[in-house]
Parts: structure tokens; C-alpha cells; sequence
């Protein structure tokens, strides 16, 4: 009883507190450049070809991947304060499993994440924005009302608004005019409501979230993901009376693709706590749980089969979306070194 009047509480601060979980900006230009993915050595280009997508080790990450660049991951928080130290804890996860740090900062303020409150127009414009520089498709995760806004910046790229779409520097703040990029692969120039992310996902978007006024225009379209992404993983888990359709229960709480995305719908145990799945930093820890993470395969209904000496909470929520990033930035790394070969091969 006491944990549901704190989540009710935590819900009734949302309404109140819309703008508080926001960070002060300080400028740190840490992008690289899309010519690192370009000049990789042969040697490493064929031990990247050589990884399974499906099967990255500890080792694949530290001695292959952890030499090449990484896709721009693109965190969106939740509005209760202070949920962004949640999506901060995350993001120390991957870092301490071996991801880029540089790859999460945003550049322009030094933080590890989007606010749910942040334009769904910018975030769109800020990833064409990486993609533009960096050449690998970002990735895009989002939690609670994060998730919400996630699926709004993915409507953004489909092209489902009526204004077009421009740039938006995270550095600067301020959107760029220009509506189009160069793509850094082929050369071409393309609109930015066509760029596409390799992996999104959304945990716990939905439920009495998606009636606070910031999210009411995405009421009857939350579930259904464009082509925008190329994969798709939604989260949810019972008794999640804050972000779970009909309390978390039912096949109201599924995302489905609306022509070509990949899209798989996870149910979390019930006992995941809405408010702070993403705080997952305490799992590096202990190596053994590292190690089970790293050897996870995805299921649509996962189970814990281990009893672990150290907290084991949100594992395996942290576990999928981990696989899912180790498989994409394998895959990222291939399709730009394939591009690099061609673009060689046809000079």
C-alpha cells in the first residue's frame, strides 16, 4: 500500500512539475567525426566483419568494438523529477559495459539524456543532425514519458507532420533552416524526415502518461511504429499503474509496426518498478551478473534462472536493450564499412 501512494504521488507530481527534470547546458563538443568510421584499419574492418551481430562478447566489445566508433545513442527521460538521474544511472551502465561515453553525452550540455518535454521537432532535427556527422544510424531509448515522446520523434522522421522538418544543433540549441542533409554515405542530398534510426525502444509509455496534456496528441496512435526505425523493442510489465495500459495487463500495452519495422513487445516481470527501471548502473558491480548480461538471449518472456550474491534488480530489462545495442552497432559498423568499399570500388 505504501509503494502505491508513493507512485501516486510520484503521478501527481508530473502533473504539477512538468519542467523539472532538466539539466543547466555547458558545452562539450565531443561528436565524432564521420571520418573515424571511415578509416578504420583493415584489420580491425575485418574483425568487425567477422563478429555475429547476435552473439557480441565481453571481448568482441573490448578488443573489436571498443576501437571503432559507436551509433549515437539518443536517451529520453521521463518528467518526474528526478527520473533523469535514473536515465543517467543507465547510461553509466553502458558505458561501464564498454560503450563509447562520447556516443551518449549530448554534446551540447554535458548530459546523458533528452527531457520528455524537449520539442519532438528537435529531437527529430538533432538526430539527422548526428547522423549527418557521424554516418551511423543512431539509436533512440525512451522511458515513460520518454517513450511517449520517442514514438513522436519517430512520426517526425516518418514525415507525418504537415510543417517540414529542419536540423537542430544540440550544441547551439537552435534549429540549423536547412531541411535537408547530405547524406555522409552515398553523398546524396536527402530531407531530414528521412532519416532512418537502426533501434528504438520505449519501457513503460503509456498508462495515465498518455492522458497528461503534453501527450494527448498521441493518443490513438502511441502503439503503431512507423518505418522510421529499423527495429523496434516496447517494454512493459504488470501492475504498472503509472505507465501500463489497463494497469500493464493485455495486448493494449503492444507496439505494432505500421508496414516494414521490426517490432518485438517484451513483458518485464511484475514488480519492475515504473519510476525506476532505468537505474541500472548498480549491475556492474558484481561480474558475474556482467557476465550473464552479456551472454543474454532475447525472449519474449524473460526470466531470471540465477540467484545472484549482489542486486540483480532491472536486469532484464538492462540485458535486452544491451544485446539490442551490441547487435546494432555490429550491424552500423558493417553497413559503413560496405559503403566505404563500394564508394572505393567505384572510384
Amino acid at each position: 500500500m505504501r509503494n502505491k501512494l508513493l507512485l501516486l504521488c510520484l503521478l501527481c507530481a508530473a502533473l504539477v512539475l512538468p519542467g523539472c527534470a532538466t539539466q543547466q547546458r555547458h558545452v562539450h563538443d565531443e561528436t565524432p567525426s564521420v571520418q573515424q568510421a571511415l578509416t578504420l584499419s583493415d584489420e580491425i574492418e575485418e574483425k568487425i566483419f567477422a563478429l555475429d551481430p547476435t552473439h557480441v562478447t565481453e571481448t568482441d566489445t573490448r578488443e573489436t568494438l571498443a576501437k571503432a566508433p559507436a551509433p549515437r545513442i539518443v536517451n529520453i527521460h521521463g518528467g518526474i523529477y528526478p527520473v533523469h538521474l535514473a536515465m543517467k544511472s543507465f547510461s553509466k551502465f553502458l558505458i561501464g559495459m564498454g560503450y563509447p561515453e562520447a556516443s551518449i553525452k549530448n554534446p551540447g550540455n554535458g548530459s546523458y539524456s533528452f527531457t520528455c518535454y524537449e520539442r519532438s521537432e528537435n529531437i527529430a532535427g538533432a538526430i539527422a543532425w548526428y547522423y549527418e556527422r557521424e554516418g551511423l544510424r543512431p539509436m533512440m531509448i525512451g522511458h515513460s514519458q520518454g517513450g511517449i515522446q520517442a514514438v513522436k520523434v519517430l512520426d517526425q522522421l516518418a514525415g507525418r507532420s504537415s510543417a517540414p522538418l529542419s536540423i537542430w544543433n544540440p550544441v547551439t540549441r537552435k534549429s540549423e533552416d536547412r531541411y535537408d542533409i547530405v547524406d555522409p554515405l552515398t553523398g546524396e542530398t536527402r530531407p531530414v524526415a528521412s532519416v532512418q534510426l537502426c533501434y528504438a525502444t520505449a519501457v513503460g509509455a503509456g498508462g495515465f502518461t498518455r492522458f497528461l496534456p503534453n501527450q494527448w496528441d498521441m493518443l490513438g496512435r502511441l502503439r503503431k511504429i512507423p518505418d522510421s526505425v529499423e527495429e523496434f523493442t516496447g517494454f512493459y510489465m504488470g501492475l504498472d499503474i503509472i505507465g501500463g495500459d489497463f494497469v500493464g495487463f493485455g495486448s493494449a500495452n503492444k507496439f505494432e509496426p505500421t508496414d516494414k519495422a521490426i517490432v518485438r513487445n517484451v513483458r518485464l516481470p511484475t514488480g519492475y518498478n515504473h519510476v525506476t527501471v532505468p537505474a541500472t548502473k548498480h549491475l556492474l558491480k558484481d561480474q558475474e551478473i556482467k557476465d550473464w548480461i552479456n551472454n543474454y538471449t532475447p525472449t519474449q518472456k524473460p526470466r531470471l534462472d540465477v540467484k545472484f550474491d549482489s542486486d540483480s534488480s532491472h536486469i532484464l530489462w538492462a540485458a535486452d536493450v544491451w544485446h539490442s545495442i551490441k547487435k546494432h552497432w555490429v550491424l552500423e559498423l558493417q553497413r559503413v564499412i560496405r559503403a566505404k568499399r563500394a564508394r572505393h570500388h567505384g572510384e
